[in-house]
């Protein structure tokens, strides 16, 4: 089901669209027939999303209303990948969570082969253990999951050269606590890189010496067949940019201001920087997305490692999250970075669409030609 926000609320909007995509739901920055229901607690606004709901018949709740049905939110048919799939290990308290970060804690953990939703789970379970899920082969890798037809990845050659530990799927299921993986391991992901989940956040420190530079990277496997662009919008208190050039691209890679930029590192790497210290106050969010150009769908591209560093240059990261929940998306959203009082913030998203690059920007108010 699509939610939508609009208006003040008494809970921080970044908490409703978190407790919102763990159970499952679709937050949409937008208004549509397709939406289920438009949360708000002003029944007077006039918001073009209370206007747009209202047009559309799309029902309208408030936000207590809402907090209350989102505890009896079940599951319907399934259009991205579960966060769990058949280890059905139940979704934990975020106490709860950070007790068993530790077995995998700074590994670097490839999966190789399996149906897309299998791998996409492997991930996600890698992510609850404390480890990172790497997506190419890496210096920093440091072990290997080989699921059906693994074997015969083009990699493995490098692999046995490198004498990585390569495990099967159930080798997940036996690590319960940090002695399970005692041995030391080299790896150039720090381990001080908080591991964000589909919807973790993560508070960006800022400084007064100019140190207000955030790089966001997306990387991915190396695509024969397809190409995969990352963009941004930076966006207002709307979620709409304020004007086309707000939407930094490969055509236009930089805002107006030259705040937001976007820059290549060959063919399966893209970063976003943003200088958060020199952006207008009008800015509330810069959303940061990916899109494959043509018919193909991220379940085949598989999944993309979004890392978080302050700065740029290839600075050193303190957050990473990789996201494989798309199945016959064509954009997936990657990431957030958005103000949360006198501070900046940062979310993984995860969030795939069917639709193209065009569909989505006109989503964010991008005026695009037909």
């Amino acid at each position: 089901m699509k939610v939508a926000f609009t208006g003040d609320t008494r809970t921080a909007r970044e908490e409703l669209v978190a407790r919102s995509v763990t159970a499952g739901l679709n937050v949409m920055g937008s208004v549509s027939r397709h939406t289920s229901v438009l949360v708000t607690d002003e029944t007077d606004s006039d918001s073009a999303k209370f206007r747009a709901a209202r047009s559309a018949d799309v029902p309208v709740i408030t936000e207590e209303v809402f907090l209350g049905l989102l505890a009896d939110v079940r599951p319907g048919i399934v259009h991205a990948t579960p966060t769990l799939l058949a280890s059905s290990v139940p979704v934990q308290r975020r106490a709860d969570r950070q007790a068993t970060v530790a077995p995998l804690s700074g590994r670097r953990i490839l999966v190789l082969g399996g149906p897309h939703d299998d791998a996409s789970a492997l991930r996600t379970r890698i992510a609850e253990l404390g480890g990172a899920a790497a997506v190419n082969l890496s210096a920093g890798v440091t072990d290997v999951i080989l699921l059906a037809d693994g074997a015969g990845d083009r990699r493995m050659l490098h692999i046995r050269a490198r004498a990585l530990p390569v495990h099967d799927a159930d080798w997940l299921t036996t690590l319960s606590s940090p002695s399970d993986t005692a041995r030391e391991v080299e790896t150039n992901t720090p381990s001080d890189a908080r591991i964000l989940p589909r919807g973790g956040v993560l508070d960006l420190p800022t400084a007064h010496d100019g140190a207000g530079t955030w790089t966001v990277t997306a990387s991915w496997s190396h695509q024969i067949t397809c190409e995969i662009d990352v963009v941004a919008f930076v966006l207002d208190e709307d979620e709409q940019v304020s004007c086309d050039e707000d939407f930094v691209f490969y055509g236009a890679p930089e805002s107006p201001d030259v705040t937001v930029r976007l820059t290549t590192d060959g063919p399966s790497e893209q970063a976003v920087t943003a200088d958060l210290t020199s952006l207008p106050d009008a800015v509330r969010k810069i959303v940061i997305a990916a899109a494959i150009d043509g018919p193909a769908t991220f379940a085949y591209a598989g999944a993309v490692e979004v890392t978080v560093a302050q700065g740029t240059g290839g600075a050193r990261a303190v957050a990473q999250a990789t996201l494989g929940a798309a199945t016959t998306e064509r954009t997936l959203l990657l990431a957030e970075v958005y103000r949360r009082g006198p501070g900046w913030r940062v979310r993984a998203v995860g969030q795939g669409y069917d639709h193209q690059l065009a569909a989505l920007a006109r989503g964010f108010g991008v005026d695009i030609a037909d």
